[in-house]
């Protein structure tokens, strides 16, 4: 396995920033399996993998009001301090046991917590920054109820910094690099809380980083090529993997959760195992009978825990065409079959299991400082429960294999990536059943269209292709029709832009920048405010290459066939790989 990318050597002394480039492309693969490395320049079908605020004072007992009822006796003659003491422990354990079933659902073969010491547990969490790249993300658009979204990304890091960590395999070169995002998951709550969509990026997929600043001020500057996604984590930590995550998608991401492997082992076995089915015999080891997760199952159907639930989510070699695609999908299955296990509620009743989900979870975790308590957990929980398990639905990436140098690793497929993001941005539900709240309105303009002034620029540039010409003065021409009679082209700005958008400076612009919008079918969710310009500015991006109308300006909310959507009740058993059969 390749070491962490070169630091620069040119920075002056007496600077508390640091610089690290990390333009090459693939960079180190992840450590999913046991055994051999998979460094970057290995293709993705071909590759070894290198082993692969306070609780209330009801729920807490600890509130203000405990202390002042402690002098009176109730008619029994019994204290009502000592009455008090026995609600709260029971308040407290139901609130954790929410926070438990919440916890298995965001964290890839992960439970929550049960009843502990309040304070302890959360000292226990390790928190960071949420986002540690330049640009602001754009807040979500409520519904016409007031409602907005919920989208938390989960990360699984395959970090080797601990005895715990090394004792579950991996070459033992990896032990102490830095670790890589390699379980990248993008879990979206509807406004209004109907249903729940994760989306998947395969860690093989490669895209443009942006610059990130650690939080001890090292920078990370923006690459100039392709990098693969799971380098995100070593570019100061998981605020990065969130801003690579907006920077391709453009969606708001609003919290971010990491977990390592030994936290994964430790879950599963408090958790009491989860069911899971393959449709042959199977036993996962590399060509040269090394590597490989080491799972071994016979056909059907089996309760995998501790480290045999890892073995699941780890699988590469062995499940279907032995992708990292074919992972995403069992480790979709896992998810599935987990939230189930959890809602049956039979596995979280014994409270000394509880205190062991507990410790092992807040230690585990890695959270942003939006999510930093338990009780902030288990108002996260309140929210998740409300989404009945038919309506939850997983989807990988839609994504195209790449050629050359990155032959083996994946792409956002064109057209299909961006209508599952725009779903997402715009609050569709993926299992195809239709909200029934009302559209959000775009505000009316505060001036007349002939007296808005919009900036067109040309953005249709690609990483392959450079920009079309004339775009911007197609689009102009067909503002001008829509009688907005001062807009322009502005012709020194041809950055290429991955999606078309409408950037406004302030609130008193916003109702003109959405009757742009409106005008040439663009969604409101891509009307944006910004520091970055000084009028209404129209980026003709990449989305838009062709002339006529915006191509999603009707969309439809229909996942593409390529994201392979899988229901949260839906059962099966995952397709092995004969070669790997015994």
């Amino acid at each position: 396995m390749g070491g962490p990318v070169g630091r620069s050597s040119t920075h002056g002394e007496g600077t508390r920033s640091r610089v690290r480039h990390a333009d090459r492309p693939g960079g180190d693969e992840g450590l999913y399996e046991n055994g051999d490395g998979d460094g970057g320049g290995r293709t993705h079908r071909e590759s070894g993998d290198g082993g692969a605020g306070e609780p209330a004072a009801n729920a807490a007992g600890d509130g203000p009001g405990r202390r002042a009822g402690s002098r009176g006796r109730n008619s029994r003659g019994r204290s009502a301090r000592s009455s008090s003491r026995r609600a709260p422990k029971s308040g407290k354990r139901r609130a954790l046991r929410w926070v438990s079933s919440a916890l298995a659902l965001l964290i890839l073969g992960a439970g929550g917590a049960g009843y502990l010491y309040y304070e302890h547990l959360n000292g226990n969490i390790k928190k960071g920054d949420l986002t540690l790249g330049d640009r602001q993300m754009a807040d979500h658009k409520a519904n016409a109820a007031g409602q907005t979204p919920l989208n938390i990304l989960l990360i699984g890091s395959d970090a080797r910094d601990s005895a715990e960590n090394q004792k579950l395999g991996g070459a033992k070169e990896t032990f102490g690099s830095p670790p890589l995002a390699d379980v990248q998951m993008l879990l979206h709550l509807s406004a209004d809380r109907s249903n729940l969509s994760v989306v998947s990026m395969p860690r093989d997929t490669m895209l443009k980083m942006p610059k990130c600043t650690a939080p001890d001020g090292e920078v990370f500057p923006a690459s100039t090529v392709d990098v693969q996604t799971n380098q995100s984590l070593r570019r100061g930590g998981p605020g990065c993997t969130v801003a690579a995550w907006y920077e391709l998608t453009g969606i708001r991401i609003d919290h971010f959760m990491m977990i390592d492997f030994a936290g994964v082992v430790s879950m599963a076995d408090a958790i009491g195992g989860v069911p899971v089915c393959v449709d042959a015999n199977i036993h996962s080891r590399g060509a040269n009978g090394r590597g490989g997760s080491g799972l071994k199952l016979e056909k059907g159907t089996h309760s995998v825990q501790g480290e045999q639930a890892l073995q699941w989510l780890r699988t590469r070699y062995g499940f279907e065409d032995g992708s990292d695609l074919a992972r995403a999908k069992a480790q979709h299955q896992y998810m599935n079959s987990m939230v189930r296990q959890l809602r049956k509620g039979t596995k979280l009743t014994d409270p000394a299991k509880l205190m062991n989900l507990a410790e092992a979870a807040t230690t585990a975790l890695t959270v942003d400082k939006g999510l930093d308590t338990v009780k902030k957990l288990y108002d996260l929980a309140e929210e998740l429960k409300k989404v009945p398990t038919k309506r939850i639905t997983m989807s990988t990436m839609p994504n195209v294999y790449g050629t050359g140098v990155n032959r083996g690793r994946v792409y956002p497929k064109a057209g299909d990536a961006e209508q599952l993001f725009r779903m997402v941005r715009e609050d569709m539900p993926l299992d195809g059943k239709a909200s029934k709240r009302k559209k959000v309105e775009p505000k009316d303009p505060s001036a007349p269209v002939g007296e808005i002034a919009v900036a067109v620029r040309n953005g249709t540039a690609t990483d392959a292709l450079g920009p079309v010409s004339g775009r911007a003065g197609d689009v102009e021409k067909l503002l001008k029709e829509s009688g907005f009679a001062k807009a322009t082209v502005d012709p020194d700005n041809v950055a290429g832009s991955p999606r078309t958008s409408i950037l406004y400076p302030s609130a008193d612009l916003e109702g003109d920048a959405q009757a742009v919008a409106k005008a040439l079918g663009v969604p409101v969710s891509q009307v944006k405010r910004s520091t970055d310009v000084s009028g209404i500015s129209l980026a003709v991006g990449a989305d838009w290459r062709e002339d006529g109308a915006y191509p999603v300006s009707k969309g439809t909310e229909k996942t593409p066939e390529s994201a392979g959507a899988q229901n949260g009740e839906e059962e099966g058993c995952m397709k092995v790989d004969p070669k790997y059969t015994w």
